[in-house]
């Protein structure tokens, strides 16, 4: 049968009918992607924040400079706003020390500037004692790496994840799956194309990882051929590792249209999106979650049980680094 053949019935109708109408003004407002507007099951997420086992993510969907001073300034007051939520951890865009530069930019970069900033956002770490997932970028002698830097509560430096597969060419790709603590949850960590390659969530989700910390800043909306894709690759990540997934990405210039296309999110595991960014806003997006909920059963059920993949799957979460 046709789909536009089908006839709902009055309860399905209308139950379509409020999703669509929640999710149209949203649209042409500007706050909310088409999708977003509605979570199925949101309602049984909604949890006591005061309840043991709770996390409070945040994150940060924000455009940054190129001046390397001029985006710490301003993650250092998006810092200091989650604090005064009482965010646990706040996860921050791909690069966005340097508003993920590219072209001859890197010709003239100096790694001085990035370690100072680096160094202003520990500080506040410290000082606002909240976990931070820094997009920033670091030199290996006359390599550059595409990093998340993660700070623990305190400022403490847990190290950094580097991105494994690249879609720009300035920098060389990672060689390491570590699985950190993050306020005391494993976690581990994708760079922007890395979504695309599901191994490097599933083997952390396997050693542990309970929270996938995604930065991203991907193509505009002027790629509106990618936002169907986009929309569910993290959704999938989440869902098919039974863990939660903490997406920052860039929103878009209103003005210039530059940036990427924003629906910064947090997904639980059962794939359910809790909240999500429009596509112009620079704001917080922001959830209390409950750890436990990430049981990883669907990762671990690929190692548990006699099936082809056992083997090879258990060879590949090897190449895991656990850190206490």
């Amino acid at each position: 049968m046709n789909l536009q053949d089908r006839k709902p019935t009055r309860r399905n109708f209308l139950s379509h009918w409020t999703r669509w109408t929640a999710g149209a003004a949203a649209l042409f407002s500007g706050t909310h992607a088409p999708g977003s507007y509605a979570a199925p099951g949101f309602t049984k997420h909604q949890i006591n924040e005061k309840d043991p086992g709770t996390l409070r993510v945040a994150a940060c969907q924000i455009l940054a400079y190129s001046d390397v001073a001029k985006s710490t300034t301003k993650i250092l007051h998006w810092i200091e706003r989650a604090a005064k939520d009482n965010v646990d951890v706040i996860s921050f865009p791909e690069a966005c020390l340097c508003g993920y530069a590219g072209g001859n930019y890197w010709k003239t970069a100096r790694p001085e500037d990035f370690m100072r900033g680096e160094q202003q956002v520990i500080a506040a770490s410290k000082q606002y004692n909240i976990a931070v997932i820094l997009g920033t970028v670091h030199w290996e002698g006359d390599k550059i790496y595409n990093d998340q830097l993660v700070i623990d509560k305190g400022g403490k430096v847990r190290g950094r994840y580097s991105k494994t597969f690249l879609a720009e060419g300035w920098p060389v790709p990672g060689k390491a799956l570590p699985v950190y603590p993050v306020a005391k949850v494993p976690s581990c960590f994708i760079i922007c194309h890395d979504v695309r390659y599901p191994e490097l969530v599933r083997l952390p989700a396997i050693a542990g990882a309970q929270i996938c910390y995604f930065s991203s800043h991907e193509s505009g909306l002027t790629r509106d051929d990618k936002l169907s894709a986009y929309q569910a690759m993290p959704i999938a990540r989440a869902t098919e590792n039974s863990i939660f997934c903490v997406m920052s990405n860039a929103p878009t210039d209103r003005k210039t249209f530059r940036g990427s296309h924003g629906n910064s999110k947090i997904i639980h595991p059962d794939g359910n999106v809790l909240i999500e960014a429009g596509f112009f806003e620079e704001r917080l997006v922001t959830a209390t979650i409950r750890v436990k909920d990430a049981t990883r059963g669907i990762a671990r059920r690929t190692v548990n049980e006699e099936t082809i993949l056992k083997s090879w799957i258990k060879k590949g979460a090897d190449l895991v680094t656990v850190y206490d």
